[in-house]
């Protein structure tokens, strides 16, 4: 029931980019294909958890034995850019097709707050590892359900006659907070 109930929370009612608003850069920059974002949905998804898991042990293992827990914050944010780095020269020799078509995403997600504010999260929630992934690969499917949402909506907005003023940027602001408040809407589930 605890697993049902992270899944629900961190999909809906504390989605990562509507509701805490983490990651809110790559979701506006690249939401205006649904496309692109279902690529960056699934790359986010394979970053959060893996970098959720090595940062669960990093803290458990190294930095809380040694007294160093202060420090999780800098080395959350040194593994998470070298995990990145890792999983894109792995995935360009292992397979390059997946490295084509995730290429463009990788070196976003190093600069996305939403994988560190995760890692960060379940550390400060005393997640045990399992709880940790589950709450890493639901925080990832709500952070994509948003930007996929939200990319189908921009496409949509495309096909529409908006005032001039309108355009671009603000109509995107507008939309996304009226979707943060539809998300609202979850509040009471969990």
């Amino acid at each position: 029931m605890e697993y049902i109930i992270i899944v629900i929370s961190a999909i809906f009612v504390n989605n990562i980019v509507l509701s805490q608003f983490l990651g809110v850069c790559p979701f506006l920059g690249v939401s205006n294909k649904v496309q692109t974002s279902m690529g960056m949905a699934g790359a986010v998804t394979f970053v959060m958890t893996i970098a959720t898991i090595v940062t669960y042990m990093l803290q458990n293992f190294i930095l809380v034995p040694l007294g160093i827990g202060y420090m999780q914050t800098v080395a959350f944010i040194l593994v998470i850019a070298a995990l990145v780095q890792m999983v894109e020269i792995i995935l360009k020799k292992v397979s390059p097709s997946l490295y084509q078509a995730l290429g463009i995403f990788l070196p976003l997600i190093t600069t996305n707050c939403a994988v560190l504010g995760v890692a960060l999260l379940a550390v400060q929630k005393d997640l045990p590892l399992m709880q940790s992934v589950v709450f890493a690969i639901a925080n990832a499917i709500g952070f994509g359900f948003a930007l996929v949402t939200f990319a189908g909506i921009r496409e949509a907005l495309d096909l529409v006659d908006i005032p001039k003023p309108m355009r671009g940027a603000p109509i995107a602001l507008l939309t996304a907070g009226i979707l943060a408040l539809a998300f609202m809407g979850f509040a009471g589930i969990v």
